[in-house]
């Protein structure tokens, strides 16, 4: 059977490139060669470059002089899914790609810098992709009516400031501006006509008295749903750094959760025009109506009537959830130090993926929110996803090797949140743990090089997907559906030039 290539993508600044890579669910961490090193353990505790500020504002004063910090993060991922089947809303079997390879190479680039202002206080500013995850698949995968492009991204601008209160504690604080885009798409399941097929044209003959005995329609089998939209909302972050003894470090740091309402546009084309809409044609005679709820014949043509293209503002609802990040970084001896984090995410606020009407006119929601569709006014699309809050844990160890080389190791686990019952085409993330190594080269006092490696093993995951209306329970008939296995690893190479000014 064919390969049906899965390409993952996500955001970097401007330009949508990576995947899901180093934190569960559809959160990142790149953000930092040099605390990649340590499969980031310790981030935000140790001091290291003008990186270390975007996780931890307070971080920044300590720092010391003014600095800047570029970064590209590389990822490949290889991995597939197999046993892949799915039915339509009819319960018919549908043909596709049951297999296919997961592969790709993907970048994610980030920049951040420092200026002290005083010996108390000191600014910073961070460019980074702290969410995103994008999916796209073939046109013929077999799981086309529940998935085909998935994009979610959030490019944050984030200013902060840091302050040293005591020979021991500093504080920081920032506000980012955060720019966030979606788009989603998929085949349209319209009953099991594509499956149907020909199968229909007995019943159109039958009815018909033979006069029209060819009336399949094979634009069915191409109607794609698509929504895009973007937002731009405020989020803040809270940090901590402590200094307990001349050895250890402990450092707390607070995102804030935020809501965005991606607004844009709905589109939809090849959709069956039935009887009970004929009246909101340009040309109502053009059609013949033998039910309510059945495809008419377009009697220009002698097939089942499709209708054109269709566009209806509106807004898909998105949540990114708020976390915390408890880390260490602790002195063994002159050439040792071990570092380790733990982070809590809550992901319990990303309950659904919503899509509503914007629009005074619903040429699409006319048809999606009836009762045996979405079954609430106005609603395009809705996915339930009831994540669960995770915990991330991190161990790391850094051996200063020679005065210009430092080296660096780390291991991470980070639990999934994704609620098995609604693991998706669209996310099929599970829990993955993570193996990195890397280096510190400083040759000058002007400059430095970070460089860090990694590899992700995700655990094998299975999905099992459903059509639900907006109270989350299955559309009835409850026939379609989609179950896949994937298999998910990857590999990613960082690297990050520091200049001291």
């Amino acid at each position: 059977m064919k390969n049906n290539n899965f390409k993952y993508s996500l955001v970097a600044l401007a330009i949508v490139t990576s995947i899901p890579a180093q934190a569960a669910g559809f959160k990142l961490y790149e953000q930092s060669t040099s605390a990649m090193g340590n499969a980031y353990a310790g981030r935000g505790a140790q001091i290291t470059d003008a990186s270390v500020g975007y996780t931890n504002p307070a971080a920044f004063i300590h720092l010391g002089k003014a600095q800047y910090s570029v970064g590209l993060n590389l990822v490949s991922v290889e991995g597939n899914f197999k046993n892949a089947s799915a039915t339509s809303a009819n319960g018919q079997a549908v043909s596709g790609a049951s297999t296919g390879n997961i592969d790709g190479i993907s970048a994610i680039p980030h920049f951040h810098y420092y200026q002290p202002l005083n010996d108390r206080l000191g600014f910073g500013f961070s460019i980074a992709v702290p969410f995103g995850t994008s999916s796209e698949y073939e046109s013929d995968f077999v799981g086309r009516y529940f998935a085909q492009t998935t994009e979610l991204q959030v490019i944050a601008f984030q200013p902060a400031l840091s302050y040293q209160v005591n020979d021991t504690l500093s504080i920081g604080g920032a506000i980012a501006l955060n720019y966030a885009q979606g788009t989603l798409s998929k085949y349209k399941d319209h009953g099991g006509l594509c499956e149907l097929g020909t199968g229909i044209n007995g019943l159109y003959a039958q009815a018909t008295g033979g006069i029209f005995s060819d009336v399949a329609q094979e634009a069915y089998c191409q109607s794609v749903y698509q929504v895009k939209g973007d937002d731009i909302q405020p989020s803040y972050t809270l940090g901590l750094h402590y200094q307990l003894n001349d050895k250890i470090n402990l450092a707390v740091s607070y995102h804030s959760a935020v809501k965005y309402t991606l607004e844009g546009d709905s589109t939809i084309n090849n959709t069956p025009i039935t009887g009970e809409f004929v009246q909101y044609t340009a040309n109502p005679e053009q059609y013949l109506t033998l039910a309510a709820n059945r495809p008419v014949i377009d009697l220009t043509t002698g097939k089942l009537g499709v209708s054109g293209p269709k566009t209806e503002a509106s807004s898909l609802v998105l949540d990114t959830p708020q976390s915390a990040i408890f880390s260490v970084d602790g002195q063994v001896s002159s050439a040792l130090s071990v570092q380790f984090s733990a982070t809590w995410t809550q992901w319990s606020q990303f309950t659904d993926i919503t899509v509503k009407s914007a629009s005074d006119v619903h040429s699409i929601s006319g048809s999606t929110e009836q009762p045996q569709n979405l079954n609430s006014d106005g609603y395009i699309g809705y996915i339930p996803e009831l994540w669960q809050d995770a915990w991330a844990y991190a161990l790391g160890a850094n051996y200063v090797y020679s005065d210009t080389l430092t080296l660096k190791a780390g291991i991470a686990r980070d639990n999934s949140p994704v609620n098995d019952k609604y693991r998706s085409a669209r996310i099929p993330a599970d829990s993955r743990s993570w193996l990195t190594v890397g280096a510190h080269y400083q040759p000058q006092q002007t400059w430095s090089i970070d460089f860090a490696a990694g590899y992700m093993l995700m655990d094998d995951s299975s999905v099992t997907d459903h059509e639900y209306n907006a109270q989350s329970v299955r559309i009835e008939p409850a026939k379609s559906g989609y179950q896949a296995d994937y298999d998910i690893n990857a590999y990613v190479v960082s690297l990050q030039f520091n200049y001291f000014l």
